[in-house]
């Protein structure tokens, strides 16, 4: 699947990242403790191919609407987006805060590794296990940061997963013209707008 930003396509490499902030400290017996908050966002790196046609666009882009959240088809895995065979709008098992699985009924295959999200929520998951066609858990990660409810929420995945984002404010925030004819905006870094 290709996938663009403020209509110039995006190029690879793409780069998507968790960051769960984690506290590792030595003790005086020099024995490991770790400890996590709980908080996790994805973040994503990438380039774009500028043309002519898209250039106007990506340069108001980077210069307007920072403060706001905007969307986009969070990408997907090219190994997985292949064999993803599920489609959106599939029903789920009403499940609370912090749970690390969800019922659903699918109606195909989910590897582990696609993104996915539930209706009404901003947050992306990752399937952890892969996810046959039927009626079972589906394991996620991170753990549901808000419940999800039957006959309100339902299965998002592929381009229905929209992955709600913030430009990173210490981006080159402008065009650079590298021939005269072709612009970069260099590397753009989204981080999820978590809400």
């Amino acid at each position: 699947m290709t996938y663009y930003y403020n209509g110039a396509k995006i190029l690879a490499p793409l780069s998507i990242a968790s960051n769960e902030p984690v506290f590792d400290i030595d003790t005086v017996s020099l024995s490991k403790q770790r400890a996590s908050q709980g908080a996790q966002r994805w973040e994503i790196s990438f380039n774009t191919a500028t043309s002519g046609a898209t250039e106007a666009d990506m340069l108001v882009g980077v210069v307007t609407g920072i403060n706001t959240a905007d969307t986009m088809p969070m990408p997907q895995m090219p190994s997985v987006d292949r064999l993803t065979t599920c489609s959106s709008g599939r029903p789920i098992g009403n499940e609370v805060a912090g749970s690390s699985v969800v019922w659903t009924n699918n109606d195909g295959f989910i590897p582990k590794g696609a993104f996915v999200k539930f209706s009404g929520h901003a947050k992306i998951y990752m399937v952890t296990a892969d996810h046959a066609t039927g009626v079972s858990d589906l394991q996620i990660y991170p753990n549901l940061v808000s419940p999800v409810w039957n006959n309100i929420d339902t299965l998002q995945i592929g381009a229905s997963a929209t992955f709600t984002y913030y430009r990173d404010v210490s981006n080159l925030r402008g065009l650079t013209f590298t021939d005269g004819i072709l612009s970069s905006t260099g590397t753009i870094n989204l981080v999820e707008g978590l809400v």
